[in-house]
């Protein structure tokens, strides 16, 4: 999805509005190329090349709809309800793979794809604790109202539509007016878009076509449970998610992939106050959460105010908000003094017991073994993906994407990033280079260690993301990658 976009009103669709009845045919599968409307070329050489692909991978294919089933039914029902295609239920596929956690390099996220800013135009709030565009009930609503918006624009024509969602508005507009300009037609097959776009529609009429003879690409669709029929449930305040999944019965990691708007250890204190549930367990959530008081629904603790605190450290010690600690304590400003009582919303669970929290997800994303040498930058004043990228010799999307971010995010000192570089080679093909571990010894600099292992100091630097500001200290480990065939007696 594209940042260039044009404000209009839109549609108004309730992201919280529970999802109709199943219709008559109570399979899926058939409600779904039953509402099939979109026009098709089967015959156009791109769709053609995305339907030789799927061919070749009915694994890709089968996965995806293993992570689609859960939320297929939610969204066929909010498609049927919109009047709108029912191929639109697919576009998750194009977008995401149907991963609620996906983010890609220009900043999209969740199972539809919105960029920020897009994100808010249609009303998908974006904070510390949660991220609307990834909550796949709200995004589900809003990349309706967006591609509604987007068919009134181009007078109905709903292939024009799906290439505004992916490109922008505004490319597609350019795009019929440099044809108009050459009297060409300005339907989507005409135009000159990006590339991305060039494939994106023709990909999503090639699922059209896979979804219409499965067997034909070795797809396997299950028929599906009913009691996996999502509901929404209120909570009516904030809500310890551990605490939710021992309420519904669940492993706290079906919460996440159900609620992956949240990025905390919590539901957000301004809302949304409610949770995506199995049908099966819905009902026995309700009634343990009625028995509840609801000042149990989050862990309190008590903190009393010592020297140097500030509002802020509290906030990162106890992985809260400067906002809820002041609305909770009543305090107008950032100002607390020492002897003060502060009462701070904890977490009933260890933190990496949230494994699907924004934050442990991407501390498994930097831990997650690749080839190379992993090394840990600190974010320091002035860096940023581009120069990080040149210094270590990587790629920006790959530094970015290591590290569950994309390249346009800012970076924030202190920050720890992981890096992975490939071993270094020495330039003489004869040459084998082995990686040494070296203790810092009293007296050492990096002048002399390069010295000693006849390396240079920027390399000592970039195996070690060193600064060449700062003193070695003793004891201090180093990773150096040395022809050991010249190092006797170099300790």
């Amino acid at each position: 999805m594209c940042a260039e976009t044009i404000a209009e009103p839109v549609a108004e669709l309730s992201p919280t509005a529970p999802a109709a009845a199943a219709p008559a045919t109570s399979d899926l599968w058939e409600r779904l190329r039953a509402g099939f409307a979109l026009p098709t070329r089967l015959d156009d050489r791109r769709v053609q090349l995305h339907l030789q692909w799927f061919k070749r991978h009915p694994d890709y294919l089968n996965r995806v709809v293993a992570r689609a089933e859960p939320y297929l039914p939610w969204i066929l029902d909010r498609i049927e309800q919109a009047g709108v295609p029912s191929e639109i239920a697919l576009l998750p596929i194009v977008e995401s793979g149907f991963n609620p956690f996906a983010y890609s390099h220009g900043r999209a996220a969740g199972l539809w794809q919105f960029i920020p800013a897009t994100g808010r135009r249609f009303g998908l709030e974006q904070n510390w604790w949660y991220d609307g565009r990834r909550d796949w009930v709200a995004a589900t609503d809003a990349a309706l109202a967006y591609l509604q918006a987007n068919r009134e624009r181009f007078d109905g024509d709903w292939l024009l539509a799906l290439a505004a969602y992916n490109a922008g508005e505004g490319n597609v507009l350019k795009a019929q007016r440099r044809n108009q300009a050459r009297s060409r037609a300005t339907d989507f097959w005409s135009l000159d878009l990006p590339r991305e776009t060039e494939k994106y529609v023709p990909k999503l009429l090639a699922l059209r076509e896979v979804f219409t003879h499965p067997g034909d690409y070795g797809l396997e669709l299950p028929p599906l449970d009913p009691d996996q029929r999502l509901e929404l449930v209120e909570t009516g305040s904030q809500l310890d998610l551990a605490l939710a999944a021992e309420l519904a019965g669940l492993p706290l990691e079906t919460i996440y992939r159900l609620n992956p708007g949240f990025n905390r250890w919590a539901t957000p204190p301004e809302g949304p106050h409610r949770l995506v549930l199995p049908h099966g367990a819905a009902t026995g959530f309700r009634q343990a959460l009625a028995g509840l008081p609801e000042e149990q629904q989050v862990q309190w603790q008590r903190h009393r105010v010592g020297a140097g605190d500030t509002l802020i450290g509290l906030a990162k010690q106890y992985h809260t908000t400067v906002a809820l600690l002041q609305e909770v304590n009543q305090l107008r400003d950032h100002r607390i003094r020492r002897g003060d009582h502060l009462l701070i919303p904890t977490a009933r669970e260890a933190l990496d017991s949230y494994s699907l929290s924004a934050g442990q997800r991407r501390l498994a994303l930097q831990n997650r073994k690749r080839a190379g040498h992993k090394q840990v930058h600190v974010v320091r004043p002035g860096d940023s993906f581009w120069d990080l990228a040149r210094h270590y010799k990587v790629g920006v999307r790959e530094l970015a994407g290591w590290n569950s971010m994309a390249p346009t995010d800012t970076l924030r000192v202190g920050q720890k990033l992981a890096v992975w570089t490939r071993a270094p080679t020495a330039a003489n093909p004869n040459i084998a280079l082995q990686r040494v571990r070296y203790r810092v010894r009293q007296g050492d600099s990096l002048a002399r260690i390069s010295q000693r292992f006849r390396v240079s100091i920027s390399q000592l630097e970039q195996w070690n993301d060193l600064d060449r500001r700062r003193y070695l200290q003793p004891g201090q480990v180093l990773t150096l990658y040395v022809d050991v065939t010249r190092q006797a007696g170099s300790g």
